[in-house]
């Protein structure tokens, strides 16, 4: 098997991306697999902004750029929309907030043909949308253990591995006839419940650290805090059908939030509720201090003040948003 006898889609699933799209279809682009044999699907979510009038621009120029409309917006249909409409032997879900270099494609399908992994993808290098200290921070913050909570695609591996998820990834095109599509029920977290399924299908998922990508996540501190509530919600509500898509790492923001929370409000009643608040919060503050430090005192002395903000951001958000989806879901 050769680059050149396959054929390979490309599935950009966006919404409101006028900042990130073109460069993120410049990259693609650009990549050294012959475009003979590669198609690039945009479906955009009906977006607000320009972003179809960018996507429109490129398909303008590169006949192999296509734009799709996915008028219920969110990600799992446009991801489907996507799959159907693929003609590739493979197919390779990008991220729109990301941009790819040259050899993104050629590696993928290297490692795919090596592996034989049902899913191939690589960790992301994560940087500042912009230059202001909370977007570094948040870049930060999502690239250390601390704050990626041992996402190998997010820390970064030395040496190739097999894992539970990729940052988008290369799939064979069969594993979707075997498998099935990604879950619209599932507003977020459904490539995790997805790559969940096709694990216990009998599938295996490579991340190779050669595939690599730079990715670019929300710039500020309300947004970034709003994107992890949800996620966090879309971390216990899917049990309302059927599906966990957890494990213990991403159920230790909750335990954060439910001690701190507990501790508080029984702490103007009872001296040891008080005990278990402050216990609980400053050995977090002291741990958001100790790996705040080594950047503070190496790049910018900022980072003291700005990384335990993000830090919290993150974990709170996180474990707030799974104690909303708990009580969503014990309501419904």
């Amino acid at each position: 098997m050769t680059n050149g006898s396959l054929f390979v889609s490309i599935i950009i699933p966006c919404r409101n991306e006028e900042r990130f799209i073109a460069k993120c279809l410049e990259s693609v682009i650009e990549q050294d697999f012959p475009k003979d044999n590669l198609e690039v699907l945009v479906i955009d979510g009906d977006s607000e902004d320009r972003t179809k009038e960018i996507i429109r621009d490129f398909s303008s120029k590169h006949p192999f750029v296509k734009l799709l409309g996915n008028p219920k917006k969110f990600t799992p249909f446009g991801l489907n929309i996507g799959i159907k409409k693929a003609r590739g032997e493979f197919i390779i879900r990008i991220d729109a907030h990301a941009d790819y270099p040259r050899d993104y494609v050629s590696k993928c399908l290297k490692y795919s043909k090596e592996s034989g992994a049902d899913n191939v993808g690589g960790p992301i290098k994560t940087l500042p949308a912009k230059g202001a200290i909370f977007a570094k921070s948040i870049a930060k913050v999502l690239s250390h253990p601390f704050g990626a909570a041992g996402s190998y695609f997010r820390t970064g591996s030395i040496k190739p591995c097999y894992v539970d998820t990729v940052f988008g990834g290369c799939y064979k095109r069969e594993v979707f006839d075997r498998v099935g599509l990604f879950n619209e029920k599932l507003i977020r977290s459904q490539d995790i419940e997805f790559n969940k399924r096709l694990k216990k299908a009998g599938g295996k998922i490579f991340l190779h650290p050669e595939i690599t990508a730079t990715y670019y996540p929300q710039s500020e501190l309300s947004d970034f805090f709003r994107h992890n509530f949800v996620d966090g919600i879309w971390t216990i509500y899917p049990l309302k059908f059927g599906v966990k898509i957890f494990s213990l790492r991403h159920l230790i923001p909750l335990f954060f939030v439910s001690g701190f929370l507990v501790g508080l409000i029984l702490g103007f009643f009872f001296w040891w509720g008080k005990a278990i608040f402050v216990l609980i919060f400053g050995v977090y503050l002291l741990l958001s201090l100790l790996f705040s430090l080594k950047p503070a005192i190496k790049e910018d002395p900022r980072y003291l003040f700005s990384l335990p903000l993000v830090f919290f951001s993150r974990h709170f958000g996180y474990g707030l948003g799974s104690l909303w989806g708990l009580i969503k879901l014990i309501r419904s």
